[in-house]
């Protein structure tokens, strides 16, 4: 899977982190008073698939917007410091880069910020935004389109992306038409449920609703994520194919799916059975759970996690 070239398009968005410890309470609001001991970033929504891309030791390049900032100005430093090819980053000048700010304290979230707009792109800048697509999947194994329904992502941007030879959609309900014609799209279960309007109670009506998206959206696969009851992948053609989720202990499930959606694109990519490419996700997503905050698994944690699995 290494050395894939694969472009991320999306919503990126920068994660901040303010770290501490409570021991009172303000004395001017019943709210804690955190002590701050760390103050991190981290590159957040679609930034997340290219981190956990680039653990895994793919060419990435990066499709987004960002606003005319300082915060944009730092995202462009972050993909630059993760070896991320961010040149088709389109400045907006209509709204801020997304940031969103999380305060922890004795690794619980107590509070969350968020800087964003979720208007669509104006026209001239979707243009612009499509002119970037079509040149960066030239070359490309694979696309990864990463909706965070910031209103970044357009029809006609999924159709300049349909170009690559593998288009993995990780879609918000409310946009899952936008993504018809895409190689796969890994949504999770609440996720598939709002898409079709089918409540997903058990494993007959979770068939249901993994086939009416195959059919709506024509695509060649469609992995629902369970959270703790692990992967099923469905085809139009095949019998509907599970794995047992293998987190030893859950520490935090924020950004798992971008883990998964990352390491399906890459093993697709190289040519590697829909099955054993789930297998893989799946062991990512277990290994990246056990980490605090939106966090990447690499090859070692995967096999490792894989070899404690098997024994």
């Amino acid at each position: 899977m290494a050395g894939r070239r694969v472009v991320v398009i999306g919503d990126v968005m920068i994660d901040e982190w303010i770290w501490g410890d409570v021991s009172r309470i303000s004395p001017e609001a019943p709210v804690p008073v955190v002590a701050v001991r760390e103050h991190t970033f981290t590159l957040g929504g679609a930034g997340n698939v290219a981190s956990n891309l680039r653990a895994l030791g793919a060419r990435v390049a990066f499709v987004g917007g960002v606003g005319d900032d300082s915060e944009g100005a730092r995202l462009r430093a972050m993909f630059d410091d993760l070896g991320v090819d961010a040149r088709a980053l389109v400045t907006l000048t209509d709204r801020p880069t997304t940031r969103k700010t999380r305060v922890v304290a004795h690794n619980q979230q107590v509070v969350r910020a968020d800087w964003e707009s979720t208007a669509e792109l104006r026209d001239d800048d979707r243009q612009r935004v499509v002119d970037q697509v079509k040149l960066s999947v030239r070359d490309a194994d694979a696309v990864v389109l990463s909706d965070y329904a910031k209103g970044f992502l357009h029809r006609d941007i999924v159709d300049a992306a349909l170009a690559a030879p593998v288009v993995v959609a990780d879609p918000k309900p409310a946009n899952m038409g936008m993504f018809a014609g895409v190689t796969c799209i890994a949504p999770n279960v609440a996720e598939a449920a709002r898409a079709t309007g089918i409540a997903i109670v058990d494993d007959a009506s979770l068939d249901r609703a993994a086939r009416a998206l195959l059919d709506m959206l024509s695509c060649r696969y469609v992995l629902v994520t369970r959270g703790e009851h692990g992967m099923s992948l469905f085809t139009a053609d095949a019998a509907r194919f599970d794995v047992p989720a293998v987190a030893r202990t859950v520490f935090d499930v924020s950004g798992a799916g971008d883990t998964v959606v990352a390491v399906l694109t890459l093993a697709l990519a190289a040519s590697i059975p829909p099955e054993a490419a789930t297998q893989l996700a799946n062991f990512a997503a277990g290994a990246v759970v056990e980490k605090l905050g939106t966090a990447t698994a690499t090859p070692p944690e995967i096999v490792a996690l894989m070899d404690e699995h098997e024994r």
